[in-house]
């Protein structure tokens, strides 16, 4: 998008030096104002009193024209309602009384979002938040392209604060949380929360961070680009499922794991018993048919794959009486 904002090219002057020349001006107004009260010249005193009053009403307006700007910070210039651009030159400055000043904080803010439930691409319901790191770019799309300036809603009974600057702060910070809300959950339901049997090897919600942090970026930073606002960082910081699936998943989790588990002692007992039945076959310690071989494979396996530990059965051969 074309980048609306121009840099303010008005009348700016030494802020301190206006600074002293306004202080002599109101003394110098003043005791003009009570030399005409003291003179008993009539004509003398009138065109005094009226100097002074025109010289006070002037250092009025011109104490109007100060502008203090601080790093990080800015000013949208307008004159009588035309945009005259924005001045970020940090200092004690003095310009037209007459251009209406907005101040714009420029400053990377931080937005910690509340999770929130989301359907994934599997259609099951998790809890997802985020936090994003924003600031402004651009201050006339800032001010002007969005109504920056009323979207800050009072609540019943408090002053509107919407034309403040920390008001007018407030509400683009209200208007990036929307749009990101948004863009978590366009996100949020294009990937599955794992990797389950339907999801094959596709990326999910708990391992593709880093490319789904990436694409959530890019997609909030589409979305506040007509604010001016610029995205510096946007990740996922909670995820988990919603609590009312929360037990049956956690124990579809512990079914997987602990077939793998499974699966990980089966292979580990054949490899065993595979190695015993060749150590006796090679050192000749006995001679084993087939059926007896079998019977041996059968027992270790129930001794290597069991839960409980194993209670032996010691055959001490035939009692003669």
């Amino acid at each position: 998008m074309e980048n609306k904002e121009i840099t303010f090219s008005g009348t700016v002057l030494n802020g301190l030096a206006m600074l002293v020349l306004s202080l002599i001006a109101l003394l110098g107004s003043i005791g003009l104002i009570i030399f005409a009260c003291v003179t008993d010249n009539g004509s003398c005193a009138a065109a005094y009193a009226t100097t002074g009053i025109v010289m006070l009403i002037v250092d009025i307006i011109i104490m109007c024209g100060f502008v203090l700007i601080e790093p990080g910070e800015a000013r949208v210039m307008m004159f009588f309602g035309k945009y005259r651009g924005t001045f970020t030159k940090p200092g004690y400055h003095w310009v037209n009384p007459f251009i209406s000043v907005k101040k714009l904080s420029l400053r990377a803010r931080n937005l910690d979002a509340e999770p929130i439930k989301v359907n994934d691409k599997a259609g099951n319901p998790v809890m997802i938040g985020m936090v994003l790191v924003w600031k402004l770019k651009d201050t006339y799309k800032a001010m002007f392209d969005i109504d920056s300036q009323t979207m800050a809603q009072s609540k019943p009974g408090e002053v509107t604060i919407g034309t403040t600057a920390a008001g007018i702060m407030n509400s683009l910070e209200q208007f990036v949380k929307i749009q990101a809300d948004a863009a978590l959950r366009q996100v949020a339901g294009q990937y599955a929360y794992d990797d389950g049997e339907e999801n094959g090897s596709a990326m999910t919600l708990r391992d593709g961070s880093d490319e789904i942090n990436k694409e959530l970026e890019e997609k909030i930073d589409e979305r506040l680009a007509m604010a001016g606002i610029e995205v510096v960082e946007a990740r996922i910081n909670y995820l988990a499922y919603a609590p009312e699936i929360a037990a049956v998943m956690l124990r579809r989790q512990q079914a997987t794991a602990i077939i793998a588990a499974r699966e990980k002692i089966v292979e580990g007992a054949v490899s065993m018993v595979k190695l015993a039945l060749d150590k006796l076959s090679t050192d000749g310690v006995v001679e084993l048919d087939e059926d007896k071989k079998a019977a041996m494979v059968s027992n270790m396996l129930v001794v290597l794959c069991s839960d409980e530990n194993a209670q032996p059965v010691v055959n001490a051969g035939t009692l003669n009486h």
